[in-house]
């Protein structure tokens, strides 16, 4: 479990639609785990973007108030995969189950160039649900033309089973106890109206249901069907999202504290359907088990229980140096700032981080904007990690904005971080830096 708190500045009292600003993320696998708090695996769209081909770099996310969402940073990337395509992206939907002390985070990735053709499933374990996961290879047998978005559902009973598919096909299968090999053969579910991808299995009262994205041309729905059975037969129930006014859809069920929820994404932020955000919204059955139609809302969820306590004094950075026609002056409260980062090569830079024993750490990036979203480019110790979007806060001297991301520090005081500007009018007035005690 993670044990970092929130900066004050960053702490929401209430929700709102999407849930991740600072980094595109997408096709959300939502879980909770032993240690009480809600888990999303995400695939991320790296920005900018080029068609889907350059997704990589899933990043999880962990909460224990629906509100305020802790990046738990990386997880992996296609770089750490051996036997997938030489030019690496293609990190599309993943999701992760638990079993026997071990979490088991499964990908879709192409092994080769050529790669609608040779989509495989790849599995990497690791003894904690938000960091420390190794690959361990692919699932033999499954993969091939279209055949993406795995779905692993863990039955009270601890069998579990695989479901996955794409190009119209839904397949489904049981895991052996290793959990990444398929027990018999794979079979294909044909009582799915309009099936395209996306499939996600639940329970609830006994009832089990398969939910999916169908063929709406740009602009896919949320379908569903029912069983008693998690192998079926399935017996199709209908429409429960609507368009999202994205050209993809990819949802998952879970449920917290007594109520249940629908993760899925949007393109609010970007208006690009390469470029998506995660979002939540409640989830309603009727009397009979049937799935209400979900409202998406911009206002997001109530926080259920006690809010997020922030982190007691956290290290906070000025800027050391600023260039590129960047200059440090002072705020409205007589704060350094960082001032002109819209210029194109204008940069600010903070040293002395203190990564603690290294390994991860939240940073925060405090900013006024004016515009709608500006962008940052963040580097950390010379590695370049990430475009980090500025959501406008009402002004250029409005310093209430926070954006959030979870990165790698060496031990000690000798970290540098970058952030480089010139996407819109920014300034920055410091960043905060909470080391993560694993």
């Amino acid at each position: 479990m993670s044990n970092v708190k929130f900066p004050a500045q960053a702490v929401k009292t209430s929700g709102t639609n999407p849930i991740v600003t600072s980094i595109f993320t997408a096709d959300p696998s939502a879980h909770v785990w032993e240690d009480g708090r809600i888990y999303i695996y995400a695939s991320h769209d790296m920005d900018p973007a080029r068609g889907c081909d350059l997704m990589d770099r899933y990043h999880v996310y962990s909460s224990d108030d629906m509100v305020n969402w802790l990046d738990e940073g990386e997880i992996l990337r296609s770089d750490d995969v051996s036997w997938g395509r030489p030019e690496g992206g293609f990190m599309w939907a993943p999701d992760c189950a638990y079993k026997n002390g071990t979490y088991y985070f499964y990908y879709p990735h192409p092994s080769e160039s050529h790669w609608n053709d040779t989509w495989k499933i790849g599995v990497a374990t690791s003894t904690q649900p938000g960091t420390g996961f190794v690959d361990q290879g692919y699932i033999p047998g499954l993969g091939g033309f279209g055949m993406i978005d795995p779905c692993v559902f863990v039955d009270d009973d601890q069998r579990a089973y695989m479901f996955y598919g794409g190009a119209s096909m839904c397949l489904f299968g049981e895991l052996n106890e290793d959990m990444m090999s398929i027990k018999g053969e794979m079979q294909s579910i044909d009582t799915l109206e309009d099936f395209h991808e996306a499939a996600w299995v639940f329970k609830r009262n006994g009832i089990y249901y398969l939910t999916y994205a169908d063929n709406l041309h740009d602009n896919n729905q949320m379908r569903y069907a029912t069983s008693d059975h998690p192998l079926g037969p399935w017996t199709y129930q209908g429409i429960f999202l609507e368009t999202t006014g994205c050209s993809t859809t990819h949802g998952s069920i879970a449920e917290y504290k007594g109520k249940w929820y629908l993760f899925y994404h949007n393109q609010a932020i970007s208006s690009q359907g390469n470029l998506r955000s995660m979002c939540i919204d409640e989830l309603h059955f009727n009397e009979d088990g049937t799935i209400r139609t979900v409202t998406q809302t911009v206002q997001g969820l109530a926080p259920t229980g006690q809010i997020a306590e922030p982190a007691d004094n956290p290290d906070r950075y000025n800027a050391s140096s600023a260039g590129g026609g960047a200059v440090i002056a002072l705020d409205g409260e007589g704060h350094a700032a960082v001032t002109n980062l819209n210029q194109p090569e204008a940069y600010c830079t903070f040293t002395g981080i203190d990564g603690a024993e290294g390994g991860r750490a939240a940073i925060y990036i405090h900013y006024a904007s004016e515009e709608r979203v500006a962008k940052l480019h963040l580097t950390v110790n010379g590695e370049d990690l990430s475009l980090i979007n500025a959501l406008g806060t009402g002004g250029a001297a409005e310093f209430s904005g926070c954006a959030h991301i979870t990165i790698r520090l060496n031990p000690g005081t000798d970290n540098t971080i970058t952030l480089t500007g010139g996407r819109g009018e920014i300034s920055v007035n410091g960043i905060t830096v909470i080391p993560f005690h694993d």
